[in-house]
């Protein structure tokens, strides 16, 4: 039986896992990732990209790919949640950035990014068992030339909900699949649909519907307003009457049985781009990590509300690719690995516990769910409420639990991207992490921090700010853009430098012996624009 090695294996090459295999590359890392369609997929699976992801796109240098594919890069003003429409718009600035974006096209951006880096995706290998052991992982895959097998010191599950590898791996996916059923159209309709001054869809000879959300006491109707093609997107949502198959692809006759069932029209659709039936599950894995198996993305989660599984898998991409990179290269300290099942399990929860209050908002329609949503939208109507839940949505109010000695607020979050002006001209802090390196950003005259850090010169790039207003003496940010330790403005020498000694000791390892440090770490003198 043929063998192929690589270092890390990928099983899945959805968002999450191309998303993986680029990052273990930016670190160093031969990644071989294996799936099991044998070419990229065409029916989008999601419509858009939104939430912290875009931001941290960005910081890999893929803002201009992003928006050269994208047909609406602007910040949402508006978003379902929980069968109801909340509006950003007494915001002075909405928290969640969106961009839509078909599911095909963003694979298509990251499979091409992740083999200009040189990882190794193989398409058509259906994974069929996975043993680990003390040194190594072995994984076996029926492909196009028959049954072979593959080594490596870890894989990484990629491959969905229904994750085989995650199963092998013995991991519990415990949680609950909700009764109702949605389907989902991206189709054409007749121009004896048309769109009035009110939003309303007027249909020849059947009356109106409105657009937005429709609750009848059958279920939901949602509609989006008419594209200047004719185009709609659709999406009912009933409880089953009896078992669904999954394998059963779904047709326009279905969808169109249910909307004739919740609001009683015949809508004449045509050319569907997308057709899907799914069921809302709330589960979450009970461990990320199984030995030399982890579990990421749909694999690692399942939530019960559309817009947030992509940005929760890839963030759960960027955060253990740097991390396996340090143990693979042997820096890493003991529990780095560890902690990628507490931040993201933590992180999972966070998502779980808006995902699931949004189907306390919708599943019913008795009085009491009612005056819930008639109470939820008042309390939206106060900015610091709007804006909490937009955070919460976003994932940009995560705050990691880390050590935080002096107690600095940004410790734990991700790193604003400040801008910064060079001897050779303005850059930003996104552009810093281009490279998915940790950077030390010093922004004051701090020459004893910088001793500091001389002894991690080979995994940590030191820089240097100055500014009128700096939010701390200096940031020690990870590769995935999460702040892990900040210097409180004037702190002293004696309180600073032990505790970037212990952060960067955490983080990166322990520190090259004096004697072989070398020189002084490049550093480069940037100041803060204003």
């Amino acid at each position: 039986m043929p063998e192929s090695n690589a270092d890390v294996i990928i099983v899945g090459a959805g968002p999450t896992g191309l998303m993986l295999a680029a990052e273990l590359r930016l670190a160093g890392v031969r990644p071989l990732v294996l799936e099991r369609s044998p070419r990229l997929r065409t029916v989008p699976k999601a419509n858009g990209l939104s939430g912290q992801i875009v931001q941290l796109l960005g910081y890999r240098g893929l803002a201009g790919r992003l928006a050269a594919i994208a047909t609406d890069a602007d910040p949402a003003a508006a978003i379902p949640f929980g069968g109801m429409h909340v509006s950003f718009g007494p915001l002075a600035a909405p928290p969640l950035r969106a961009m839509h974006l078909p599911q095909p096209k963003l694979e298509q951006l990251l499979d091409d990014w992740a083999t200009e880096l040189g990882a190794e995706i193989r398409r058509g290998y259906q994974v069929t068992d996975v043993e680990q052991d003390e040194t190594g992982v072995t994984v076996l895959a029926d492909g196009p030339d028959g049954r072979q097998r593959f080594a490596a010191s870890y894989v990484v599950a990629c491959d969905g909900a229904r994750s085989r590898v995650r199963e092998l791996a013995g991991i519990d996916f415990p949680g609950l699949t909700y009764p109702e059923v949605n389907r989902l159209g991206q189709l054409s309709v007749d121009d004896t649909v048309t769109q009035l001054d009110t939003g309303e869809l007027a249909i020849a000879g059947q009356g109106t519907v409105p657009t937005g959300f429709t609750r009848t006491e059958r279920g939901v109707f949602a509609v989006g307003g008419l594209s200047p093609q004719h185009t709609l997107m659709i999406q009912t949502t009933e409880d089953a009457t009896s078992d669904i198959d999954d394998n059963e692809p779904m047709t326009l006759a279905e969808l169109g049985d249910s909307i004739r069932r919740i609001v009683g029209v015949d809508l004449p659709m045509h050319s569907p781009i997308r057709l899907s039936r799914y069921q809302f599950q709330a589960r979450q894995a009970e461990r990320y990590r199984a030995g030399r198996i982890l579990v990421a993305g749909d694999a690692a989660h399942a939530f019960p509300a559309t817009g947030v599984g992509l940005n929760a898998g890839m963030l759960d991409a960027i955060n253990l690719a740097w991390k396996l990179a340090a143990d693979l290269n042997g820096t890493a300290p003991a529990d780095l690995l560890d902690s990628y099942h507490a931040e993201r399990h933590f992180a999972g929860e966070r998502t779980m516990m808006h995902t699931q209050a949004q189907v306390a908002l919708r599943r019913s329609d008795d009085p009491a769910a009612q005056a819930l949503r008639r109470l939820f939208g008042e309390l939206l109507s106060d900015t610091p409420a709007l804006q909490r839940v937009g955070d919460l949505i976003a994932g940009t109010d995560l705050r990691y639990p880390l050590p935080n000695p002096n107690g600095h607020p940004l410790t734990g979050t991700v790193v604003a991207d400040l801008p910064l002006r060079t001897e050779t001209g303005d850059t930003t802090v996104g552009d810093l992490l281009r490279t998915a390196r940790p950077v030390l950003l010093i922004l004051a005259d701090r020459p004893d921090l910088r001793d500091v850090a001389e002894r991690w010169a080979d995994r940590v790039d030191v820089r240097t700010a100055t500014t009128a207003d700096r939010p701390a003496d200096a940031l020690l940010i990870r590769p995935d853009a999460h702040i892990a330790w900040a210097a409180t403005v004037d702190e002293t020498a004696a309180a600073a430098g032990p505790a970037l000694r212990d952060a960067l000791a955490t983080w990166f390892g322990a520190p090259a012996p004096a004697k072989a440090a070398g020189v002084r770490p490049a550093v480069a003198a940037v100041a803060v624009s204003d």
